[in-house]
């Protein structure tokens, strides 16, 4: 089902103009949230990123988009589906209206509420062979822009293109100034001994839910140290873990890249604290 600025909808049924922002410009911000048990995992964070979103995008947020109104159009939508699911995977789509080219003329914003549904209604750590090698062809922009939702993707669409006919599982993207930034799909944390390491926004990394929820985990436990600094291509063969975190996922254990092996204790570990997180949130 499909929630289309408050009226529910079927998939096939679903129709939109083609006067629409989101598709000629790329103007538009979205959220991909985990549902499970009927419970919006870390919701208040998901929203707030949201509002920023649409703040730095000037887009022109209209009054009743509140917490409380956006939770009830998500389970509104949720209650529409005809089947039975523990868990959802949503995508909530926010676009500006139509009106001028490059310049809008319309203060009024539209959105879409999809949902399907998903296996998990937890994280589960994956043991499958996950390799996955750097993206050289295109740069992610070191800047604020990048942090944000936006559905201006080329970058991860080429980049997933390229990893599904070299038979890699992912690819890591690298900025303008040949930092490593994150995954195709999520933000990327490397371990070595104690120490784990994340590249900071300023890099031009997704600004992930996840990888909120982990910094702020990472602060309680005293075993382990959090680095928010640039990671060059060639630390990534030196470190003892590499995990890649989403909303959806949590957290993805890397396996292997080039001719390194790697372990996922500490994956398993926060995998753990995660989940017990998400269901105290």
């Amino acid at each position: 089902m499909i929630n289309y600025n408050g009226t529910i909808v079927s998939g096939k049924d679903a129709k939109m103009s083609f006067n629409n922002r989101g598709l000629h410009y790329g103007d538009a911000v979205f959220e991909t949230i985990k549902v499970s048990a009927g419970k919006i995992l870390f919701w208040e964070d998901h929203y707030f990123r949201l509002m920023a979103s649409m703040r730095i995008m000037r887009m022109e947020i209209p009054m009743d988009f509140t917490l409380e109104f956006l939770e009830e159009e998500i389970t509104k939508t949720l209650e529409a589906q005809s089947e039975t699911h523990h868990a959802f995977r949503v995508k909530l789509l926010v676009w500006r209206g139509w009106g001028g080219k490059y310049t809008p003329n319309s203060k009024e914003v539209s959105y879409a509420i999809l949902v399907e549904p998903l296996e998990n209604p937890f994280y589960v750590l994956s043991e499958a062979p996950y390799e996955v090698e750097l993206f050289k062809d295109h740069y992610i922009t070191a800047g604020l822009l990048s942090t944000l939702k936006t559905n201006n993707r080329a970058v991860n669409i080429l980049g997933s293109v390229f990893a599904q006919e070299n038979g890699y599982q992912n690819c890591l993207l690298i900025n303008d100034k040949k930092q490593v930034v994150e995954a195709l799909n999520g933000n990327l944390f490397l371990v070595n001994g104690y120490k784990i390491k994340t590249p900071p926004l300023t890099d031009g990394c997704l600004n992930g839910i996840l990888r909120k929820q982990l910094i702020a985990i990472l602060a309680q436990l005293p075993d382990y140290i959090l680095e928010e600094t640039p990671v060059s291509p060639f630390e990534l063969q030196k470190a003892d873990e590499m995990f890649v975190t989403n909303t959806i996922v949590g957290i993805q254990p890397i396996t292997k890249y080039r001719k390194k092996e790697y372990d996922h204790t500490v994956a398993k570990d926060l995998l753990g604290k995660l989940n017990a997180k998400a269901r105290l949130a």
